[in-house]
Parts: structure tokens; C-alpha cells; sequence
């Protein structure tokens, strides 16, 4: 709607008003002048004669009578019409702003604003958002250990520092999902800055990935990447099969079966992609062989797994004594007295109990779990901590590490059914420098990722 209109409709508005007063004025003035005037033309003369005076006067009477109903009829008159002025005035008034106030659009009338998204669908934008973007990057960071391996770091470090602006971007809008989480007050306004960086990641990282692909050229001549593919391959399956332990720790369980059928699933699309390529299909063969890298990488990160989880056990187990001495180090300034009382004599009792509890265990002749009990050690001092040993901070660095890198492999590996929900604990707990704290995120965001995986099914 044009300036023009939306002022000129109260102007003409105000004139008509105004019109209208003045004709109800002009008219009570003239009903005034009607009824004053036959009192300005009453004769005031002196009679002539007492007879001629007494006679006269009923008809003076009778006549200033007469004279009176016209001028009153004439004011009641206008004043009636003056009064169906007025009705008449509110009336149209009243019509033509209750539809404007009831949401209809009228000529001088600004357009209403645009009415929000609801903040349920926002909010499911919003973790849909968060999961795209981040199966993309770890889709892409794959791609870049096969590209890597064909055209040398140099060539692919373009397209890495996109997977690291990307990375940046998501961080951030699991930083602002975790503050929402914990309460926000603009709901609205953290959902769409969550929404708007992974926006930007996924635009960043699909056009790193459209330039890689068409640099490595799959669809042109795969002979180089499909060659590069299976030397990857005979080498994953030789480490599969000496990565078969006994291996009791249940984050691992099943993790060498999983590699072994994604093996399977690789060795499927690398005969596929050598079928299309004598075939001349090179997009077919592009294809397949795209879906064998995934596979393989699949499996790396399950063997990787279990090797890493089978280091850091045996890493534990060597620290576990020393662990053990410098808790007690850290303990001694309080057993001198100055906890007595409060919530550091009840910190420094549960952490004896712990300490106690531990050396039995370790000393029993029974299996225990290495980490587990270094995760203990790592826990029950982290409140008392004050500096005086250097092995409390090296074993809770390799404890946080460990579940760190368990839950992120998770994620790889069944990434098609996880959430939002441990990805942005899992982001929290590789930026938090309080290594117990990371230890706690990481080990949630796999718990997280482990319902998930219960409730959706494994990937195909």
C-alpha cells in the first residue's frame, strides 16, 4: 500500500467530520436566532387607553405562543438530525476497523508479519539440520583418505581445510543446540542459529566435495582409485583377522563380525565396479566404487577400534600403580587436620574408600578392567586434585581419549541411525579441556548413540 493512501484516507476522514459539525452548529444557531427573535421584536410602546389595553393583551399572549413552536420545533429538529449524524459516524467507524482487527487486510492497512514456524517443527529442523551436516562431513573426511592416497596431501589439502570450516560451523551450532538444551530463553532464535550454521557447513562441504570429484574423475577413468581401493582392502582384511581377541569389554562386542560384513559388502561393489567399467559404464563403476570406499572405511573404523581399545587397556594397566601413588600424594594436605569438617572430609573419605577398593581389586589375582579402574582413580581424586603429581593428568588424558574416540567410531559406523542428541554431547566433549568432564560427555554420547542404534536397527 502507497504512503499516498495510507495518509490520504484520514485526511478526507476528518474533513467530512468536520463538514458535518459545522452544518449541526449553523443549524442551532439559526434555531437560536428563530427562538430569540420574537422577543427583539415585541412592541414596547405604552397603551393609549386602559380599555384598548386590557383587550389587546390575550391576543399578545396567544401570539408569543404561536411564535415559540416554530423555532423549538426547528432546534429539536436539528438537534435529532444531529444525533443521527453522530450514530451514523460510529457506525461506519466500528465496520471498517473490526475487520482490520480481526486479521482482514484494508485499504490503508499494513500487511500483517509473516507468523513464525511452529517451535516443534523448528525444532526437528533444527536436529535434522545437525545430523545431515555432520554424516556429510565424516562421508567427505572418508572420500579424503582414498583421494589422499591416489593424489598425495598436497592436492586434497584444499578440500581439507573446507572438512575443517565446515567442522568449525557445526561445532558451533552444536554449542548453541547444547545452550538451547540447557534452557535458552529465545528458543526460536538459538533453533535457527542452529539450523543456519549447519546450512553453511553443508554448503561449504558440498562444494568440497563436487570439486574433489571431479579431480579424482571416478566417472572418467577409475582404474587409479579402483587399484588404490583394493590394496586398502587386502591390507584391512589381513588386520581384521589378527585383530579376533578375546576381548571381554563390551564396547568392542561385535566389532570384529561387523568388519568382516562389511568386507563382504566391499568385495561385492569392487566386483561390480570392474564388471561396469569392462562394460563401459564409467558412472555405474563411479558408483560402485564410491560404495566399496564407504564399506572399507566402515570397517577400518571397527578393527581400529578394537586395536586402539586393546592399547589403551594395556597403557591402563601399566599406569594403574603409579596412578595409585599419586593419588595418594594429591590426598596427603588433607588428612593433616584442616578437613574436618564439610563437603571436603566427605570428598576425601569416599576417595579412600575408592583408593581402598581399587588395591584390592587389582591385587586379587581376578580379571578386572584396566580402564575402568583407571577411570575410577581419575574420578574420585579429580575434586582434590592440587597438582602435586604429574600422573593424574596423563591418566586422565588417556582415559577421556579413549572414550572419545570409542563414541566418535560409534557414530561412524552406525551414523545412519543416530541422532542429533549424542552428536552434540560428543562435539561438547572434544572441545571441553576438563579431561573428567570429556570422559563423562563422551561415554554419555555413546550411550545415547547405543539407544538409538536399539531403536532404529543397525545400518544396511
Amino acid at each position: 500500500m502507497t504512503p499516498s493512501l495510507i495518509r490520504g484516507r484520514p485526511r478526507r476522514g476528518r474533513s467530512h467530520i468536520s463538514a458535518r459539525v459545522a452544518h449541526a452548529l449553523l443549524g442551532v444557531v439559526a434555531g437560536v436566532v428563530w427562538l430569540v427573535l420574537p422577543w427583539m421584536t415585541i412592541n414596547d410602546d405604552a397603551p393609549v387607553a386602559g380599555a384598548r389595553t386590557s383587550a389587546a393583551a390575550p391576543a399578545e399572549d396567544t401570539s408569543s405562543g404561536t411564535d415559540l413552536v416554530l423555532p423549538l420545533a426547528a432546534l429539536a429538529v436539528v438537534l435529532v438530525l444531529a444525533g443521527y449524524g453522530s450514530v451514523r459516524r460510529m457506525r461506519r467507524t466500528r465496520s471498517r476497523t473490526t475487520p482490520a482487527a480481526a486479521g482482514t487486510t484494508h485499504v490503508g492497512a499494513y500487511p500483517a508479519p509473516a507468523a513464525t514456524p511452529p517451535l516443534a517443527d523448528l525444532d526437528e529442523r533444527s536436529r535434522a539440520a545437525l545430523v545431515a551436516a555432520d554424516n556429510r562431513l565424516r562421508t567427505l573426511r572418508e572420500e579424503l583418505t582414498f583421494a589422499e592416497a591416489g593424489l598425495g596431501p598436497e592436492a586434497v589439502a584444499p578440500f581439507a581445510g573446507a572438512a575443517e570450516a565446515a567442522e568449525a560451523e557445526l561445532a558451533a551450532a552444536c554449542a548453541i543446540r547444547r545452550r538451547y538444551e540447557e534452557g535458552v530463553p529465545e528458543e526460536a532464535a538459538a533453533l535457527a542459529g542452529v539450523v543456519g550454521r549447519c546450512e553453511e557447513a553443508e554448503r561449504r562441504l558440498t562444494g568440497a566435495a563436487e570439486s574433489l570429484g571431479a579431480l579424482r574423475g571416478l566417472d572418467r577413468d577409475p582404474a587409479a582409485a579402483l587399484a588404490s581401493a583394493e590394496t586398502r582392502f587386502r591390507e584391512l582384511t589381513a588386520r581384521t583377522a589378527g585383530a579376533e581377541t578375546t576381548l571381554t569389554d563390551d564396547s568392542v562386542a561385535g566389532y570384529v563380525e561387523l568388519a568382516k560384513d562389511s568386507l563382504v559388502t566391499a568385495t561385492v561393489q569392487l566386483n561390480e565396479t570392474h564388471q561396469a567399467t569392462a562394460s563401459g559404464r564409467p558412472d555405474e563403476a563411479a558408483h560402485h566404487l564410491r560404495a566399496a570406499e564407504t564399506a572399507i572405511a566402515r570397517a577400518d573404523a571397527l578393527v581400529r577400534a578394537v586395536t586402539r581399545l586393546r592399547e589403551a587397556l594395556t597403557g591402563a594397566a601399566r599406569l594403574i600403580p603409579a596412578a595409585l601413588t599419586g593419588a595418594e600424594a594429591e590426598l596427603a594436605p588433607f588428612r593433616d587436620g584442616t578437613a574436618d569438617e564439610g563437603e571436603t572430609r566427605a570428598r576425601l573419605l569416599h576417595a579412600d574408600a575408592v583408593l581402598a577398593a581399587v588395591r584390592q581389586e587389582t591385587t586379587s589375582g581376578q580379571p578386572y578392567d584396566p580402564l575402568g579402574v583407571l577411570r575410577r582413580i581419575v574420578h574420585v581424586t579429580a575434586p582434590l586434585v592440587t597438582g602435586r603429581s604429574g600422573v593424574l593428568p596423563v591418566a586422565a588424558l588417556l582415559v577421556a581419549r579413549e572414550s572419545v574416540a570409542a563414541a566418535d567410531d560409534y557414530v561412524t559406523v552406525h551414523r545412519e541411525a543416530v541422532g542429533a542428541a549424542p552428536r552434540v554431547l560428543l562435539q561438547e566433549a572434544r572441545l571441553t579441556g576438563d579431561l573428567p568432564r570429556a570422559d563423562i560427555l563422551a561415554r554419555e554420547a555413546r550411550d545415547l548413540a547405543e539407544r538409538d542404534v536399539r531403536l532404529r536397527g543397525h545400518p544396511a
